[in-house]
C-alpha cells in the first residue's frame, strides 16, 4: 500500500517528534506485518525497493521461514529519506532504505529519540560520487561551477546530492553558506523551478539529474564525481525490530542479494520493471543501473564506503544538521553476513564493471557493448532509426550519460564524451588541438 509522501526538511528531522506507536504484529500474534520503506524513484536503492517488491522475492523468503508466523509486507513509498526516518523512529517503519547523507541522519535521529537504527546493507554505490549532478536550464549561460556564486540553487537539504554541492563549492572556493542562495525543496518540486526560471541551477540525487537531460529540460553543469569521494545508498532497520526478528531482517537481506543478481544479470528487463513501477522512462534507469551504469548494486558494506561516510559527518554538522555520529556503532552488518554467508567475502572484494559505451537497440533484450566512442558513435551513425539509447563514460570520470547529451571533443580522430562542459574545457587546455564540436559533428566524424 502506498502512503503519500511527506515533505520534511532534514531541519526539521531533528526536532522532537512524539512516538504514535504501532507495533511488527498484528492479527493476534500469529500475524506478523513488517511494515518496509522506500524510494521508488530513487533508482540506486531498487534492489531494496522497486525492483525487490516488484519481483516478490522478499515475499518468497519469508513464506519460507515456516516458524508459525504469518508474514505480511506493508510497501510504503516516500519521495525522499527524511519521511522515512521519522516514520522508523516513531516505530511505524521497520526496514528503510535512503541515501549516505539521510543515513546519517536516520542514525543521529534514532539515537536521539532512543528508537536506534543499524546500516545493515548497501543498495547501489559510485565510487566517485557521480551518483550526484548539478544541471542547469538548456539555454542556461553557465557553464563552470563557479558561475553559480550569487545564483539560486535548488537542492534537497541534508542529502547526498545537497552534501555533493556544498562539497563542490568549497573547492570551487564558493562559500555554501553565503556564496549562493540555496532553496531547500523536494526534488520534483525543484524540477519546476528550474523550469519555469525561478532557481538558475538544481543539485539532485538520482534519477532527477538523467531524467531531466533525457527529456530536454537540463543539461548538466557538475558530474558529482569530479569530487571523486564515494557516494552510495543503503538500508537501515530499527534495533528494537531486528532483536525481535533477526530471520526477518535476514529474510530480507536474501532477497535483496536476490534482487541485486536479478538486476546484474539482466539489467534490460530490471530496467524494464523500474520503468513500469515508477513511470521513469526505462532509457534514465538503465542509464543509472545498466551494465555499465553509474551505480554499482552490491549489498556488501564495503570499507571504502564506511569510510567514506565517516567523512559526510562533518559535513551534516557544519550545516547544523546534526552533531557528532559514531558511525563504527550505526555500521553493521553482521545480519548480511549471515545472510550470504560464504558469498559475502566475494561481494566485499568485488569490483564495479568497467566503464564502456553501450547502444540500447530498438527492441533489444541487450545491449551492445563498445570499446571506443568512436565506434559507438560509427554504429549509431549507421543505424540512427534503429537506436532506443546510447551511453557513453567520460573520459575523465567515467561517468555515464546520454551520447546525444554529452560534451564532445575532438582530438585528432578521437571523438571524446563528457558530462559537463569544464571537464571537456579542462581536457582541451591540456591537449594541443582538442576543440568542441556538435553531437552531430561527432556522428559525421566517426564514420
Amino acid at each position: 500500500m502506498k502512503r503519500t509522501a511527506v515533505a520534511l526538511s532534514a531541519a526539521a528531522l531533528l526536532l522532537p517528534l512524539s512516538a504514535c506507536g504501532g507495533s511488527a504484529e498484528a492479527g493476534g500474534g500469529s500475524t506478523v506485518t513488517v511494515t518496509v520503506g522506500y524510494q521508488s524513484k530513487t533508482i540506486n536503492t531498487v534492489t531494496a525497493g522497486t525492483l525487490l517488491r516488484s519481483l516478490g522475492y522478499f515475499e518468497k523468503q519469508l513464506n519460507s521461514l515456516h516458524d508459525g508466523h504469518t508474514y505480511k509486507v506493508d510497501w510504503q513509498d516516500y519521495a525522499t529519506g527524511a519521511p522515512i526516518t521519522a516514520q522508523m523512529t516513531a516505530g511505524k517503519i521497520d526496514i528503510g532504505s535512503m541515501g549516505d547523507f539521510p543515513l546519517l541522519l536516520n542514525a543521529a535521529r534514532g539515537k536521539q529519540l532512543g528508537s536506534p537504527t543499524r546500516l545493515v546493507s548497501v543498495t547501489g554505490y559510485n565510487l566517485r560520487g557521480g551518483l550526484n549532478t548539478v544541471v542547469t536550464a538548456p539555454d542556461s549561460k553557465l557553464s563552470s561551477l563557479t558561475d553559480l556564486k550569487g545564483k539560486k540553487v535548488s537542492t534537497s537539504v541534508g542529502s547526498a546530492a545537497d552534501g555533493t554541492l556544498v562539497r563542490a563549492l568549497q573547492r570551487a572556493g564558493i562559500d555554501p553558506d553565503t556564496g549562493i542562495s540555496k532553496l531547500n525543496q523536494q526534488p520534483a518540486v525543484g524540477a519546476s523551478a528550474l523550469a519555469a526560471g525561478s532557481v538558475d541551477a538544481l543539485s539532485q540525487f538520482v534519477a532527477w539529474p538523467g531524467l531531466l537531460a533525457y527529456q530536454g529540460r537540463a543539461k548538466a553543469l557538475y558530474d558529482g564525481a569530479q569530487l571523486n569521494l564515494p557516494t552510495f545508498h543503503g538500508v537501515t532497520a530499527r534495533e528494537a525490530f531486528v532483536q525481535k526478528h533477526s530471520t526477518v531482517l535476514e529474510a530480507f537481506l536474501k532477497a535483496q542479494a536476490q534482487a541485486t543478481d536479478y538486476l546484474n544479470d539482466r539489467p534490460v528487463a530490471a530496467a524494464e520493471k523500474v520503468a513500469a513501477a515508477t513511470g521513469l522512462p526505462a532509457e534514465v534507469v538503465y542509464l543509472y543501473n545498466g551494465a555499465h551504469g553509474i551505480a554499482t548494486f552490491d549489498p556488501a558494506v564495503k570499507p571504502r564506503l564506511v569510510s567514506a561516510l565517516k567523512q559526510d559527518v562533518s559535513v551534516l554538522k557544519a550545516a547544523k544538521l546534526t552533531g557528532d555520529i559514531d558511525v563504527d556503532a550505526f555500521v553493521d552488518d553482521q545480519y548480511v553476513r549471515k545472510a550470504l554467508g560464504a558469498a559475502y567475502a566475494r561481494r566485499l572484494t568485488a569490483a564495479p564493471a568497467p566503464t564502456a559505451g553501450e547502444v540500447w537497440v530498438k527492441g533489444g533484450e541487450k545491449t551492445v557493448s563498445f570499446a571506443s566512442p568512436r565506434a559507438l558513435l560509427a554504429y549509431v551513425a549507421g543505424h540512427r532509426n534503429g537506436i532506443r539509447a546510447a551511453y557513453v563514460p567520460d573520459s575523465t570520470t567515467g561517468t555515464l550519460w546520454f551520447a546525444d547529451r554529452a560534451v564532445w571533443v575532438a582530438d585528432g580522430d578521437r571523438l571524446l564524451p563528457f558530462v559537463a562542459p569544464a571537464t571537456a574545457r579542462a581536457y582541451i587546455a591540456a591537449h594541443a588541438g582538442a576543440r568542441t564540436v556538435s553531437y552531430g559533428a561527432a556522428l559525421g566524424r566517426s564514420s
